[in-house]
């Protein structure tokens, strides 16, 4: 694994706009062809098969906790728990997730967390790269299988769906951001063969005569698919009407469980000493220094705190409030004076693809860039 720099391509905004990567420079950098990133094939293959095998951990984790009904440490409204349970029994399907990693390409790859629900850099991490690959590196490969993985889980999950096959789109629509990656994962359904229908979150509405939820048109909404995160549907008050199981959500609700941080103490605790786990734990005291506390739910690296010998650094935000975990700190790889994080997708149950992000800082946010890789 190695960093190199590169000259960008001249008209590279014009094609990503292209390809509906509008936010491409949001924040100022954000997609990042200055460097790239380089691996071997036998990096990819360690890196696939740690992603396979750590999802299915998390699988079988979060089946022992419903068989246990032990939901305690999760923060998880009681009355949602029910839900949990039924999505998880019924076997309702996943479309996609996203691990993060801590890896120099030497040592076994390190989780940090798993993005379960509401997984962003997708498209970037799917087309844009994939078309900086055939531009700049023709001769190399890609780590990148995401768009056809993608088209062909819909496809799967599409005979689950009623027979109109419509599914309506939707996420907070001021989030430009949101708005590109769920537009992406639209064209993708849409190439399934799937009627996909977007509908910002705060249109859709409550038909209290049929029990279901409508459009603006009042016309019912069978199935959504929701950019839009579990945590804050369970604590909204339109949110108690999917407790009457009229609308077929994706990501499903058994997704509560492994987009919490809590999952993480119990991977340990099922499978201590796997090499691609960190030691995590509930209680503070297991570690005097070199450990990260992480609130339960967070987004961007919001209330994440890192305390080594060298000091401690805080992020600020408004998460917290549900409890934290204690996880053991593993330096992030620095390359040219960045830190950098490996983003490992999962679609359905297989591993599909990576995407980079760097930042002057050891906590990953929202505006750390983004840069794209290949392999020989």
């Amino acid at each position: 694994m190695k960093r190199e720099n590169l000259i960008p391509r001249p008209d590279w905004p014009q094609k990503m706009e292209e390809l509906g990567f509008s936010f491409h420079s949001i924040d100022g950098i954000y997609w990042d062809e200055r460097a790239c990133y380089a691996f071997n094939a036998e990096q990819i293959d360690e890196l696939e098969a740690a992603t396979g095998e750590l999802h299915q951990m998390c699988l079988e984790t979060v089946d022992a906790i419903v068989t246990a009904g032990d939901y305690q440490h999760f923060a998880i409204p009681p009355a949602f728990t029910t839900l949990v349970e039924q999505s998880w029994r019924e076997k309702e399907k996943s479309l996609f997730g996203r691990f993060d990693f801590s890896w120099d390409g030497k040592s076994p790859p390190k989780m940090l967390e798993y993005n379960a629900d509401t997984p962003t850099a997708l498209v970037e991490s799917s087309v844009a790269q994939w078309y900086w690959l055939q531009e700049v590196k023709p001769n190399a490969d890609q780590f990148n299988s995401l768009h056809e993985k993608l088209i062909a889980r819909w496809e799967v999950m599409r005979a689950d769906f009623p027979a109109d096959r419509v599914i309506y789109f939707t996420c907070a629509g001021e989030s430009e951001e949101d708005i590109g990656n769920l537009d992406y994962l639209r064209d993708t359904a849409l190439q399934a063969d799937i009627d996909a229908r977007y509908i910002d979150i705060t249109q859709i509405g409550w038909n209290s005569a049929s029990n279901a939820f409508v459009d603006e048109q009042d016309k019912r909404i069978g199935v959504l698919f929701k950019l839009y995160p579990w945590e804050w549907l369970v604590r909204e008050s339109f949110g108690q009407n999917l407790l009457k199981r009229s609308v077929k959500v994706v990501e499903p609700a058994w997704k509560m469980l492994l987009s919490n941080k809590a999952i993480l103490p119990l991977l340990w605790k099922k499978f201590p000493n796997h090499p691609n786990l960190l030691p995590c734990f509930f209680e503070p005291g297991k570690f005097a220094i070199d450990f990260v506390k992480k609130p339960l739910y967070s987004r961007e690296g919001a209330n994440v705190t890192i305390k080594t010998a060298e000091g401690e650094l805080a992020v600020p935000g408004e998460y917290g409030a549900e409890g934290f975990i204690y996880q053991a700190y593993h330096a992030l790889p620095s390359f040219a004076g960045s830190y950098t994080v490996i983003g490992s997708w999962v679609i359905g149950d297989e591993p599909a693809g990576m995407g980079i992000r760097e930042d002057e800082s050891p906590v990953t946010k929202n505006t750390s860039r983004f840069l794209p890789h290949y392999f020989l």
